[in-house]
């Protein structure tokens, strides 16, 4: 592979790859509303890119409800995964940057906070084929913004994280994937992300091309 390409790229499911933080947004809102809840801006940091126990302690404290956190969190996986079935539309660019990775032989992992069952609803519409391996929030002990889930891509594909490009939409992906060592492309979806030292911001996935991709990674492709 040449060397201006990265070792592999790794990618973020909601809100990278697919539009599905609107639907967490509306899943968690309805469930606040149940709760005498509005969710505004404020409340942006807490739900999108988060994981669905960290929502819905939020939710929780937010409400002071009598209903226990693993009510809530079956509640807002069971809202979320009903939505994602419905209505999943891949991102701008995503479809192609994918079969050029494939074309040139450089491997995808999926790297999400959302639980396994989303998940595989994703993959059965986005075609599994893509990716080299995924993770789901069951695959490490801790979640983003903790580095766990993409030191463990790295190591399921025998690459240094620096060698890696990992692709986000929240700060808490990025600072998961910065933590864990690797070059950062920042493609907000609802939240802004200033770029810094090893994050890189675009307004699309159709902007990136392999050589852009190459350009970003702390360690060359081998």
């Amino acid at each position: 592979m040449p060397a201006s390409h990265p070792a592999a790229v790794l990618f973020d499911m909601d809100g990278t790859l697919v539009d599905t933080e609107h639907l967490w947004w509306q899943a968690a809102s309805e469930l606040a509303a149940e709760l005498d809840l509005t969710l505004t801006d404020a409340d942006l940091p807490e739900v999108l890119g988060q994981a669905v126990e960290h929502t819905a302690a939020h939710l929780h404290r937010s409400s002071r409800t009598g209903r226990a956190e693993a009510d809530l969190i079956e509640h807002l996986n069971e809202a979320f995964a009903a939505k994602v079935e419905a209505e999943i539309v891949p991102r701008p660019g995503a479809l192609a940057l994918l079969a050029a990775l494939r074309d040139a032989r450089i491997p995808a992992a999926l790297v999400s906070a959302s639980p396994r069952r989303v998940v595989d609803l994703v993959l059965n519409a986005l075609g599994p084929h893509w990716f080299a391996t995924t993770l789901a929030a069951e695959d490490t002990p801790r979640t983003k913004p903790a580095p766990d889930p993409y030191l463990a891509a790295a190591e399921r594909l025998g690459l240094a994280p620096a060698a890696c490009v990992a692709v986000e939409d929240t700060p808490t992906g990025v600072a998961s994937a910065h933590a864990a060592g690797c070059a950062v492309l920042a493609v907000p979806s609802a939240v802004p992300i200033p770029a810094g030292d090893g994050v890189t911001v675009l307004d699309s996935l159709e902007l990136a091309d392999l050589a852009f991709l190459g350009s970003l990674t702390a360690a060359p492709a081998s």
